[in-house]
């Protein structure tokens, strides 16, 4: 039976990105019954503004799993985030972020297998904020003060950092239910829990009292500077992070550029029974039509689907002849060339071209 998937083109370079993605996982053999929905700056004048039509949302919340492209977000106005918003409608609260090194990128490491899971609701990122002179800032500020609390400046704009018991409680849980079922051996707490005392403190107290619930796989915890440092001197030490929502963005692209970039790392999001699978990087607008951006990201993010989707047979052979490609060199797009200017650099459907032809199905 067909597995039914939403198909989010998205705008800028997404669509080239998802039709290649399209094809290779065809090409794995496992049927995919695609329902393609439109959201970004392609549809804004179509739904009064809103680059994300709620039928998008509805549509995912019925199948429950999409494989989305990248969304540009508008300039202006309106929606923070297009990625946001999808997260925060459908309640995306967990975000998985691999960064695995293949042979033949160009890297100063060459053994990196991590993965980097964030808090996708709360944080700083939750967006409670107060603009610098308005009357709620000056009135948050007053309130702070009567309270014992002093700014070095009151012209300041401020932002909340809520992170919950059950926010966090859910995202550890998570990361240790992602290492079992993925075979990995630990996880890691990545908190700043020595200066943020209520927030941070409330984070790391609570992944302790996960862990000490999911004793089967081993646990440690890590300050997050402390974190980036060890990650570039001894990332083989590492296997699962988890991380609240902030560190997650910064930890998760420190990592991506441990494996040579944007380019190669994949992301997936998910919520009670819905998963939105999707790559770290944005759309670059100003190669849309190209035929130029490299869309492994795109095209791993689709092999963490066939994972969810319990297919990993196909996952497995997709990862495979993707780190062919990359290996032998030829058939990749200029960013992965020893030299961006090399001409012998191909296409977007040119790398397509190559791993269908790896798969084992004529192009």
């Amino acid at each position: 039976m067909a597995h039914r998937v939403i198909l989010i083109p998205g705008d800028g370079t997404g669509p080239e990105l998802t039709e290649a993605t399209r094809r290779v996982l065809e090409a794995t053999g496992v049927e995919l019954d695609w329902d393609v929905r439109h959201a970004g700056t392609d549809v804004m004048d179509e739904h009064g503004g809103n680059p994300l039509p709620d039928e998008v949302l509805e549509a995912i919340r019925e199948t429950g799993v999409a494989l989305k492209g990248p969304i540009t977000t508008p300039v202006g106005g309106g929606f923070r985030s297009v990625n946001v918003a999808l997260r925060k409608g459908l309640d995306l609260y967990a975000q998985v972020r691999p960064c695995k090194s293949y042979p033949g990128v160009r890297t100063r490491f060459d053994d990196v297998d991590l993965v980097v899971v964030r808090e996708n609701t709360e944080d700083l990122y939750a967006g409670i904020e107060y603009e610098q002179g308005s009357p709620e800032a000056e009135e948050l500020i007053g309130w702070i003060e009567a309270h014992g609390g002093r700014l070095a400046h009151r012209d300041a704009g401020i932002s909340i950092k809520p992170l919950s018991v059950t926010g966090t409680r859910r995202i550890v849980q998570f990361a240790f239910d992602y290492a079992r079922r993925n075979g990995r051996r630990k996880v890691t707490a990545v908190h700043k829990a020595n200066i943020m005392k209520f927030s941070d403190g409330l984070y790391l107290r609570v992944a302790r009292e996960v862990a000490a619930e999911n004793d089967d796989v081993e646990f440690d915890d890590r300050i997050v500077d402390n974190m980036c440092m060890q990650l570039v001197q001894r990332p083989e030490e590492y296997d699962v992070l988890v991380l609240p929502n902030l560190y997650g963005d910064v930890v998760s692209d420190l990592c991506a550029g441990m494996i040579g970039g944007l380019g190669l790392a994949p992301g997936g999001n998910f919520g009670e029974g819905i998963a939105v699978f999707e790559p770290t990087h944005g759309s670059a607008p100003k190669y849309a039509g190209q035929n130029k951006v490299n869309p492994m990201a795109q095209m791993l993010s689709g092999m963490l689907m066939l994972r969810h989707l319990e297919e990993r047979e196909a996952a497995d052979r997709l990862e495979e002849a993707i780190a062919e490609v990359i290996h032998e060199g030829e058939s990749v797009t200029y960013d992965m060339k020893p030299s961006r200017s090399d001409p012998t650099a191909v296409g977007t459907s040119e790398v397509a071209d190559a791993i269908v032809e790896k798969l084992g199905v004529r192009v």
